[in-house]
């Protein structure tokens, strides 16, 4: 960290072979010129002509270039370059009229001429433009100032120069002739000291923006007034002739000024970053101090112009002490403004440091500046309070003790990182790390670090309770609230780093649906208070079960689902793979599915049924959960309590399913679905007194498929939404179409009831209440008591009260209900029990064998019994064989449905039985033994009235046998 810090890097600066030629050519051209004038031309004639229309020519490429990039850069600095093209014009005009007369008159320049004001007219737009270019002081002191330091200087070297040579040189004639040279001869060198103070003030203070192309044309009009001060000496005046040395340094000059505007636009274009700004800041204070030296430097050279007079034995010029007490009053003048200005500038700086070193001591944050070594030089009293230790205790220490190791790695590439980088474009950075405290812990600080003279200042906060609460609020993201175990989307993420990173030795992993069978009885019978902490034990006896420290993971993935995640211990074998993961998942189920003791001591029992699914290769996250998930559900449907491998065929099981479901949905959809009924026929008479309601399903291939079928498909055993949504859609559309149909039947003379099936869990379904079958009635026209709903399942789930209340406001309406699968367990006794049934509806179980089995023909008729003591109606479902008629008559069932009289109907074939009125019953001939193992005698088939005479035995013929999943479409 010391190395780095004291090491700050400075990019290096592109674009310099761009702007070395331009340079090479000025060079060569200002040589050639030099080294011609050197040689004398050649000849006397071509000197004349270099020496006067070459400085021209030169002159007026600066205007040009001067007055170009003036027009075509807008800015501050604008005037400045069109004043000095007008200057620029001004020293061109003056050549040419020059070289007038020298090369085109041939003779002697007079004195006055055009040319002498030319050359006058050249200094005052420059000085302008010098005053432009020259930084804008801030106050009206530091405009007093600056024209203080430009009469200091100015006046220094009106002293110095008048003492050398300009006393003689303004001394006047009597004639006109001889004041107006006199004039002209003070004139230049008058100017000359102006605009040479005017090239050192600006050298001290110009602008910031294109300093390069500010330089250029100092040096330009430097090196011109110096050519102009050797002009005004005597002894070279005298000896002056056109196209010697000293025209080759005006015309230096001249070209210096016409390539400052490409300095200025090669500067444009490259635009350097901010990072070459600190480089530059070592210059600052040397020009500074040169700049505060130079009212005194000024005086020091007034001092000696009047000490060479005196030294000379001269008296003392009154020029020179009017120069001179004009001085040293300027500087007397300036030094009280700069006193008084100091005083403020300090008392404003105590003040700001007052209130900086008040923020950063009551600060609540540490401020630390570190030395390029590492060694910390400050440390703000904020410490103690955020550190716990003294800030005189800090200082002097190396902050890399302070860092905790494991990160100070991180905090060396960073802070060396953040040196590299250039200031401009990343002033600062901020890291994160474990900071040591006065007890000895291990402090979160974050830092934001600035560079500070080579080191660097850290502004440090404690970040320690944020980072908790980040590292609480990351936990309870992935984390189930109830029993603190990864919840679905953790356990996602180590399931695809287990399948991920498995290698050859990993062979095994395997992933664990659980599902706790009975779990929502717990919560209906003790309470969901129960249920929680019912749950939590489930899980800590899963999280016990799974090997700590392997990389195990147990979780919960929402209500009474659970997962486990078993990684692989390198087994070869796929059969001893396969048992030692089902002996895990079997002493699971074991486990949980002992009793748990929840809220007041209650002991209550539920089971587990376990899915296991193998990371074989190839196989993603998402379908080794999926089929962890399907072999879950299969444990389920195959009983519950039991742990199942998954199989490939039960994927494709559930794509068939899929598949089905999807033709089912389109059904649904597009009106293939037919309502076929089947007639109820009263035992004692034959006489059709209802209809059966039967939906089937039209396949394309014209069979009609029972709702054994689509009813399977529709409930997969999962219970999904939209299952149940299907289903209830189904049940919806077979309402109303039977509702409808038999309204229409009503009307046409045929005013028999409808019977329709209907799941428990349909009829408490809140989307269909009593007043929706009120009116759906309504509006087609049927009384109530001409529709009868058949209660066809005792599903434990459906709540006996809420069914209960639902069942009696429909018979409140006149609606019958009819409770189907009457004897086929215990749930329908229970029913029986608390609902408002009025039709008992035999399951096709007693009635299949109640002829032949007398165990079963006495439980059917103790089941019949019931009915008539309830004085209920009976029917009884699947009747096919005139002998069960016969028996089921004489047993006092009142009804009968089934083959034996007729299957389902289409519209037309139902509206001709109920034409004919019923079906011939059989008639029992006695004595009519029943139950035991005699031939049965067949009774022959008497009309509605049923005659007794002599009948003839013959044998009966069966039906023929239908297949249970798809019946004909009778002809119409």
């Amino acid at each position: 960290m010391s190395a780095t810090g004291a090491v700050l890097a400075r990019p290096s600066v592109s674009g310099g072979g761009a702007g070395l030629l331009p340079q090479v050519v000025l060079a060569l051209v200002c040589g050639g010129y030099a080294a011609g004038a050197i040689v004398g031309w050649g000849s006397s004639q071509l000197a004349l002509v270099m020496g006067d229309f070459g400085l021209s020519a030169a002159a007026f490429a600066a205007t040009a270039s001067c007055l170009w990039h003036g027009r075509r850069h807008a800015g501050r600095l604008r005037p400045a370059w069109l004043l000095f093209a007008a200057s620029s014009a001004m020293a061109g005009l003056g050549n040419a009229v020059w070289g007038w007369y020298e090369v085109v008159l041939g003779r002697s320049v007079p004195t006055p001429s055009v040319a002498d004001f030319c050359f006058l007219l050249f200094a005052p737009p420059a000085i302008v433009g010098m005053l432009v270019l020259a930084k804008r002081p801030t106050s009206r002191a530091r405009w007093i100032c600056l024209g203080l330091d430009a009469w200091l200087i100015a006046g220094s070297l009106v002293t110095l120069s008048w003492s050398l040579a300009l006393a003689h040189t303004g001394e006047f004639g009597a004639d006109g002739a001889s004041v107006a040279r006199g004039a002209l001869s003070l004139a230049y060198p008058l100017l000359d000291i102006v605009l040479v103070s005017m090239v050192i003030v600006l050298h001290f203070r110009r602008s910031s923006g294109n300093r390069s192309a500010i330089n250029t044309a100092i040096a330009a009009f430097a090196l011109t007034v110096l050519c102009d001060a050797l002009f005004t000496s005597p002894l070279l005046r005298e000896h002056y002739r056109s196209g010697q040395i000293l025209d080759a340094g005006w015309f230096a000059g001249s070209a210096l000024l016409a390539y400052a505007p490409w300095v200025a636009r090669r500067e444009a274009a490259q635009n350097p970053p901010p990072a070459r700004r600190p480089a530059q800041q070592s210059v600052v204070p040397i020009a500074g101090s040169l700049a505060a030296l130079a009212p005194y430097l000024a005086a020091a050279v007034c001092t000696l112009g009047v000490l060479f007079n005196v030294m000379d034995g001269r008296p003392i010029d009154g020029v020179v002490l009017f120069t001179a007490c004009a001085v040293v009053l300027a500087l007397v003048v300036r030094q009280a403004i700069m006193l008084m200005d100091n005083i403020r500038l300090t008392q404003e700086l105590a003040q700001k440091e007052s209130h900086f070193r008040s923020l950063v001591q009551s600060s609540s944050d540490v401020i630390m500046i570190a030395a390029p070594t590492g060694i910390l030089r400050y440390v703000s009293p904020a410490a103690s309070g955020v550190y716990g230790r003294d800030a005189e205790e800090l200082e002097g220490s190396e902050l890399a003790s302070l860092i905790h190791p494991e990160d100070l790695g991180s905090v060396v590439h960073e802070v060396r990182r953040f040196l590299a980088a250039p200031p401009g474009e990343e002033p600062t950075t901020r890291i994160e790390c474990r900071f040591r405290s006065g007890s000895g812990d291990w402090l979160n600080v974050e830092s934001t670090i600035n560079r500070h003279h080579g080191g660097l200042i850290f502004n440090s906060r404690d970040v320690t309770e944020r980072v908790r609460l980040q590292a609480q609020l990351q936990h309870n993201a992935e984390h189930d609230p109830l029993t603190d175990l990864p919840n679905r989307a953790l356990f996602t993420r180590r399931v695809a780093h287990a399948v991920a990173g498995r290698r050859r030795t990993d062979a095994g992993t395997a992933v664990l649906f659980i599902d706790l069978d009975g779990f929502k009885a717990v919560n209906d019978t003790v309470g969901h208070h129960a249920g929680d902490e019912l749950l939590v034990q489930a899980a800590r006896r899963l999280q016990e079960s799974v090997r700590s420290g392997s990389g195990d993971c147990a979780a919960r993935l929402g209500g009474d689902e659970f997962a486990a995640l078993i990684l692989g211990d390198g087994e070869g074998d796929v059969g001893n793979r396969e048992q030692r993961i089902m002996e895990i998942a079997d002493r699971l189920r074991l486990r949980l599915s002992q009793p748990y003791r929840v809220e007041g001591g209650t002991e209550v029992r539920v089971a587990a049924s376990i899915g296991v699914a193998f990371a074989e290769p190839g196989t993603s996250p998402g379908a080794l959960m999926r089929n962890a998930d399907l072999a879950m559900y299969r444990a389920k449907a195959a009983g519950k309590n039991r742990v199942e491998l998954y199989a490939p065929q039960m994927q494709a099981e559930v794509a068939r399913r899929a598949e089905v479901a999807t033709r089912l949905r389109a059904a649904l959809h597009d009106g293939e679905f037919v309502l076929l009924h089947q007639p109820v026929v009263e035992l004692t008479s034959g006489r059709i007194t209802a209809v059966a309601a039967q939906a089937r399903w039209r396949s394309a291939q014209g069979i009609l498929f029972t709702p054994a079928e689509f009813l399977r498909v529709a409930d997969n055993g999962r219970g999904s939404g939209e299952d149940t949504a299907r289903t209830a859609e189904l049940s919806r559309w077979m309402l109303e179409a039977a509702v409808e149909q038999a309204a229409q039947r009503r009307r046409d003379g045929h005013p028999v009831p409808v019977c329709v099936r209907l799941p428990a869990s349909r009829l408490v379904d809140k989307s269909m209440p009593p007043k929706a079958v009120e009116t759906l009635l309504a509006r087609h026209g049927l009384p109530s008591g001409a529709l009868i709903l058949e209660l066809t399942d005792s599903d434990p789930r459906v709540p006996l009260d809420e069914l209960e209340h639902r069942l009696g406001a429909l018979r409140r309406l006149g609606v019958r209900i009819a409770l189907d699968g009457f004897g086929s367990g215990y749930a329908a006794i229970r029913a029986l029990r608390r609902l408002p049934i009025d039709v008992l509806k035999l399951d096709p179980g007693l009635v299949e064998g109640v002829v032949e089995s007398s165990r079963l023909h006495k439980i059917t008729a103790g089941l019949l019994r019931i009915a008539g003591d309830l004085g209920m109606q009976s029917i009884a479902e699947g009747v096919e064989l005139p002998e069960q008629i016969v028996t089921l008559r004489g047993m006092g069932c009142t009804h009968a449905q089934g083959a034996a009289f007729s299957g389902p109907l289409d519209e037309h074939r139902l509206r001709r039985a109920l034409l004919r009125g019923g079906y011939p019953v059989p008639r029992p001939e006695p004595p009519l033994l029943v139950g035991g193992a005699l031939p049965i005698r067949h009774g022959g088939h008497g009309g509605h009235g049923g005659s007794h005479g002599p009948r003839r035995t013959e044998p009966h013929t069966h039906p023929p046998t239908r297949s249970n999943t798809e019946t004909p479409v009778p002809p119409t």
